[in-house]
């Protein structure tokens, strides 16, 4: 998105979606490090589990704070110490797997505080630097990189793993992240206002929110959670995430257990879905701006974006239950997955449409309830399996969880600033 057309807002979109690619990497590469390093230090798969799930007790516990730290400093300076923190703990990973395992999942925990800020700090930063017109693709951008990141990050670790340790992932992948820092100081303002390199051109079309004193009023927090509009923000996040969190922990052994290919290729059918949700998540916030352009409702656009991406994963995860051939079953997913990727361009900038300056704190809220699905929906996932011995039980878990929350979006959805202050 660094390009003349988009000037000094593009550069500021395209680092915070760069951020995000980073922090993926820099979580997706410790599931494949984790299979060398429960070898050297002959830990039991709960353990292996432990480390792994250790980074969301700060994530989760953080992820308020963080947006309550981004609406008062700004985004810029929480954005930038974010991304250094997880890089420092990330290139601390190896020592700290030396010293103990209670060490490791210090750090495990450290990095999640760092990576907490990500998502509200990158939205205070969007609501000065986006114009209406462009926050649909700018949303989508930025979330796409999530995709983007895991595929990268599941593809890159296993050859440096394999050529120079498992620690070596966390150096390198580490070492990107103090890059991107240095970066990100040098060339980025919080304020527009305070930007010299900003034309008058480009500033005419940015929110009028240049203001000096940065959440400096009380957040409103009874506006908030009396919005019906909020809520079906939150839920319908909730109920995207769920299927997130599904395709992300499951796809794997789905490919394995129920279609019988081998891990390997497992591995590589399941990188296919990630590759169409980030066509489908950047397409979608192109396409949306420009209808948006075009005079098309700003609420309507939102709702067909949500309601139709939770609906299509509905429908296809119901199709995919008599499905046994990989060909056919790769297929629906990339469907299923591709269609989930049209949400970003639905809930993901309605938090920007009814939150304006109080969007880092929503976003922190949201997203913090919507990692829920993270830690229950991935353990009742297998449960299901367990007592079922198929995967048909959580096809209409995810899909009956997705129609709900299009259900409540479009009913209760709206795109007009609600909080004070907005």
């Amino acid at each position: 998105m660094i390009t003349r057309g988009f000037g000094r807002r593009g550069e500021v979109v395209t680092l915070c979606a760069l951020a995000v690619f980073i922090g993926y990497t820099d979580r997706v590469n410790i599931s494949v490090a984790s299979l060398a390093m429960r070898e050297q230090f002959g830990w039991s798969q709960a353990t292996k589990g432990f480390v792994l799930s250790s980074f969301f007790i700060g994530y989760m516990l953080f992820m308020i704070v963080g947006g309550w730290l981004a609406t008062r400093v700004g985004g810029r300076r929480v954005l930038g110490f974010s991304v250094l923190a997880w890089s420092v703990f990330t290139l601390l990973t190896p020592y700290a797997a030396l010293v103990s395992l209670p060490v490791l999942i210090a750090a495990r925990i450290g990095m999640g505080v760092g990576e907490a800020s990500l998502f509200p700090a990158a939205y205070e930063m969007y609501s000065r630097w986006v114009p209406l017109s462009e926050r649909s693709r700018a949303v989508a951008l930025l979330l796409s990189a999530i995709p983007a990141g895991t595929v990268i990050g599941l593809l890159v670790t296993g050859p440096i793993v394999a050529a120079y340790g498992w620690p070596m992932a966390f150096y390198s992948f580490g070492v990107v992240g103090l890059g991107w820092v240095i970066v990100w100081y040098l060339r980025i303002h919080n304020d527009p206002a305070s930007d010299r390199r900003l034309s008058d051109a480009e500033r005419a079309l940015l929110p009028a929110r240049q203001d000096p004193g940065i959440g400096a009023g009380p957040f409103p927090w009874r506006a908030l959670f009396s919005a019906p509009a909020v809520w079906a923000i939150i839920v319908s996040h909730f109920s995207s995430n769920w299927a997130l969190y599904f395709f992300l922990a499951w796809l794997p052994s789905y490919f394995k257990d129920s279609l019988g290919l081998s891990i390997v290729n497992a591995g590589q059918f399941s990188t296919l879905p990630w590759l169409a949700m980030f066509v489908t998540a950047n397409s979608a916030g192109w396409i949306s701006d420009a209808l948006l352009k075009r005079g098309v409702n700003v609420l309507l656009l939102r709702k067909i974006m949500q309601v139709g991406g939770l609906l299509i994963p509905a429908a296809l995860l119901l199709v995919l239950r008599n499905v046994h051939s990989a060909t056919a079953a790769l297929a629906l997913l990339c469907g299923a997955m591709g269609g989930l990727g049209i949400t970003w361009a639905g809930h993901s900038p309605n938090i920007l449409d009814v939150a304006g300056r109080q969007s880092a704190m929503l976003m922190s809220i949201s997203n913090c309830i919507s990692q829920i699905p993270g830690v229950f929906g991935v353990w009742i996932t297998g449960w299901l399996i367990d007592v079922t011995g198929s995967y048909v039980a959580p096809f209409l878990l995810v899909a009956a969880v997705c129609i709900t929350g299009a259900a409540v979006y479009i009913g209760f959805a709206q795109a007009r600033p609600l909080l004070a202050h907005a």
